[in-house]
């Protein structure tokens, strides 16, 4: 087999775990507003039990730091993927909360194993290639995301109930990752660089950190309370309206951003970026209803859609570490973002409202400006 068509198969194989990332986080989130109704939650509630995925993937983090630095990526992305997998059906067939609580603690350090994986492969495989590739791959995330949520759309419209929705999406999860495994890149694990070790990462690190630590915020707010903010502020019965279209935009966005990037530069669209997000989700405070919503949500999915694949590319320029070690880190300060932004969203809903809640997302939309100008001046000095 030619070199050609190796590169080709491994960067379809790792496509097919970006894509399946994508359709069962959206298949979950979707259904958020299910879980909701099924044991009366309030939104305090709600923002309790959103915080025991991100409070587990930190749990998570020590592991999959380990993982990267002993491990080529592929065998734990493999493993990983049968728990993600399973943690997720068994969410569909919870008896109690507790028993969902359970299932999302295995859900969720299985998905940080999996993020840490596949974006480590994607760097790896990127410097087979002369072109930009790594923003496809967030591309094919966001495909499997607008799927998802598509086939949540159907199953909630046909009121079918979330047991054999998410039977479904598991079984065709298993056959894919089966099917796709033989095709991964192998020997990604570092032979140079740092090894995984807790401690303070370089200013340059910290600052790529704290963009993916908003980005978490946003994006991940996002999915967690669309769904709720379309079914109780916009009274829109088909409440995966707001999210579908959030998706489609994230999709055609990153799609395109390696593009974009080689044509605009990665400064002018951090800035764009932060402009998009505090538009859209103003619109969307200040209007709440269907259309303006809709329009202001795709907004915010154009303008979070290249903050994790552009600063994925810079963690790669880091010196301190290998790059899978580099992305533990980075991914780390997401996951920080993920356990504080939708439970804070929860909590501030209770107190004061979802609308006003929703002004945590323009806060941390206007913090990509500062951050990124200074992640640049760093690159600019230390070159």
């Amino acid at each position: 087999m030619s070199v050609l068509e190796t590169r080709q198969k491994q960067r379809i194989a790792l496509s097919a775990y970006f894509l399946l990332s994508g359709i069962c986080f959206s298949s979950w989130a979707s259904r958020i507003p299910t879980i909701k109704d099924n044991f009366n939650l309030n939104e305090d509630s709600l923002g309790n039990l959103l915080m025991v995925m991100p409070a587990s993937a930190v749990i998570g983090i020590p592991l999959s730091g380990w993982l990267v630095s002993k491990f080529d990526s592929r065998i734990p992305l493999q493993v990983a993927s049968f728990t993600f997998l399973l943690s997720l059906l068994s969410v569909g067939f919870a008896p109690s909360i507790w028993f969902i609580v359970a299932s999302l603690v295995v859900f969720s350090i299985s998905l940080r194993v999996i993020n840490i994986s596949i974006n480590t492969q994607s760097i790896s495989i990127q410097e087979k290639f002369e072109k930009k590739i790594v923003g496809s791959f967030h591309g094919i995330w966001s495909i499997g995301g607008i799927l998802g949520v598509l086939f949540s759309t159907i199953m909630i419209k046909f009121k079918i109930s979330i047991e054999w929705h998410l039977l479904m999406v598991a079984i065709f999860g298993i056959l894919m990752v089966l099917f796709a495994f033989p095709h991964l890149l192998r020997d990604d694990k570092s032979r140079s660089g740092g090894g995984f070790k807790l401690g303070k990462p370089s200013k340059y690190i910290s600052l790529l950190g704290f963009i993916v630590f908003f980005a978490a915020i946003c994006e991940g707010g996002m999915y967690d309370w669309n769904g709720v903010y379309f079914k109780e502020i916009v009274n829109e019965k088909v409440f995966t309206f707001g999210y579908l279209l959030f998706m489609i935009s994230m999709t055609i966005s990153r799609l395109t951003i390696d593009k974009m990037m080689e044509h605009f530069g990665m400064q002018k669209l951090y800035i764009l970026g932060s402009v998009l997000i505090v538009l859209g989700v103003s619109m969307a405070i200040i209007f709440p209803y269907f259309w303006p919503a809709l329009i202001g949500f795709c907004m915010v999915g154009f303008g979070v859609s290249g903050l994790y694949p552009m600063t994925y590319i810079l963690a790669g320029r880091a010196k301190k570490y290998s790059v899978g070690i580099v992305i533990s880190i980075v991914s780390t300060y997401s996951t920080i973002g993920m356990f504080l932004g939708p439970p804070i969203i929860g909590y501030l809903a209770h107190a004061f409202g979802l609308q006003r809640a929703f002004i945590t997302f323009i806060v941390g939309g206007l913090m990509f400006i500062p951050l990124s100008k200074m992640v640049f001046n760093h690159l600019k000095n230390r070159d």
